[in-house]
């Protein structure tokens, strides 16, 4: 099993649910400079979604979206998992975060179909730490 395990950065902001709001938000981002790790939209009640961003530079990020007067809500820390798509890659990764006596209260990841993963892990900010520990980062 050969996967890379590093601490990444996130921030959200909460739109209204409607056509065209994740493109509008994530062309900004790349008319910006801004490039991503990950991406998530998920709804939020009746009429509005959550965007999560986990931007590969973290300090343009910042300074470009002040700049321009974005507000998101962070910086927050994550996990994010790279690798092999191999049985039993996140079932190794959880192992170590559950030796460790850390709760995952939130995860998304997807494979590429060709043999690679990525996989988002999200614990809370008290346990972040002995997380980070467990899991060698």
């Amino acid at each position: 099993m050969s996967f890379q395990i590093r601490r990444v950065t996130y921030y959200y902001t909460m739109v209204r649910d409607q056509p065209g709001e994740s493109f509008v938000f994530l062309s900004q981002l790349a008319d910006l400079g801004i490039n991503l790790w990950a991406f998530t939209a998920i709804p939020v009640g009746p009429d509005k979604t959550q965007l999560t961003i986990f931007p590969e530079d973290n300090g343009k990020f910042q300074q470009v979206t002040f700049n321009i007067g974005l507000t998101f809500d962070g910086p927050h820390q994550a996990f994010l998992v790279q690798g092999d798509d191999d049985l039993g890659a996140l079932s190794a990764v959880h192992e170590k975060i559950f030796k460790a006596k850390v709760n995952v209260f939130a995860s998304s990841g997807v494979s590429d179909g060709k043999g690679l993963f990525g996989y988002i892990i999200y614990v809370r900010p008290e346990s972040f730490e002995r997380a980070a520990k467990a899991l060698g980062v």
